[in-house]
């Protein structure tokens, strides 16, 4: 434990952290400083870990059970891993290229992501994330005040959905398998202010993937308000940019952060290998 090395990125968010080998059961000291570590810095990036399925999962439970994701296939002998892959050949769209918290819908969404590179383009391929305590620190005390007690409607329907961004009219290229139901359509409440359940601080909890509205306000209320709120999430004093490397694990809070995909590598490969632990 003495060895691991914790570096800041620089931006409002993310550290790199070496001196661990994460193909090796850890001792609890060990999982106990990167839990700190993670809590403190959102996001954190292990790169030279070469790691097999055994080692993501074995990874993944430190941190507390598997969560439950929906939509998307698994590995056909690993229920809890699954691929975010495309091909050089593919036209589809990037996947995940829209700011969102993962699984935000869900009643209980994952508390945490964690996704290990296989394959990595020579260009392009980013993952930006943001800092949602920031935002919300950030806030006039005015529209803290206003939006204190509202809660937003989330739904996954804008991308599950079977008319949705990846359903019927998808891309035939596309090599995820993507299973649109119509359960994306189910909504669920979650308070536009959390508290983290860990650090007690206040975050903003919306994004513009599964959020619908606002429960109580009109349309137009709604969409200039959540309009405001993305403003401050996504501005990018509060923003980080991951550049990936082979055999990189990378793991976020979903409870206080948002993230998107960026493109800029047509015609290269790209994989990734994904867990979830489940909430709070």
């Amino acid at each position: 434990m003495n060895a691991i090395t914790i570096t800041p990125s620089g931006a409002a968010l993310g550290a790199r952290v070496t001196g661990v080998d994460l193909t090796r059961p850890l001792e609890p000291e060990t999982v106990a400083a990167i839990r700190k570590a993670w809590l403190e810095h959102l996001v954190l990036a292990f790169p030279g870990q070469p790691m097999s399925h055994n080692d993501l999962e074995r990874f993944t439970q430190y941190f507390g059970p598997f969560g439950d994701d929906p939509f998307i296939a698994p590995l056909s002998d690993r229920p809890h891993i699954i691929e975010v892959k495309r091909e050089a050949h593919e036209k589809a769209s990037v996947f995940a290229a829209a700011w969102h918290s993962d699984w935000s819908f869900q009643e209980t969404p994952p508390a945490a992501t964690i996704l290990h590179s296989k394959v990595i383009p020579p260009v392009g391929g980013d993952t930006l994330f943001c800092n949602g305590y920031a935002a919300y620190e950030a806030l006039s005390d005015e529209t803290k005040a206003r939006i204190e007690g509202l809660q937003a409607v989330h739904s996954a329907a804008l991308a599950y959905a079977p008319d949705g961004v990846y359903g019927a009219n998808d891309g035939a290229d596309r090599s995820m398998t993507i299973r649109p139901d119509e359960r994306a359509r189910d909504t669920r409440l979650h308070p536009i202010v959390k508290t983290h359940p860990e650090t007690g601080r206040k975050t903003l909890f919306v994004n513009p993937g599964y959020v619908k509205t606002i429960e109580g306000l009109s349309d137009e209320e709604a969409f200039l308000l959540l309009i405001e709120l993305y403003q401050a999430a996504h501005d990018e004093r509060f923003v980080y940019r991951h550049k990936w490397e082979p055999d990189m694990l990378l793991m976020w809070d979903n409870r206080c952060t948002q993230h998107m995909a960026t493109g800029g590598y047509d015609g290269h490969a790209r994989l990734l290998h994904r867990t979830t632990v489940a909430g709070p």
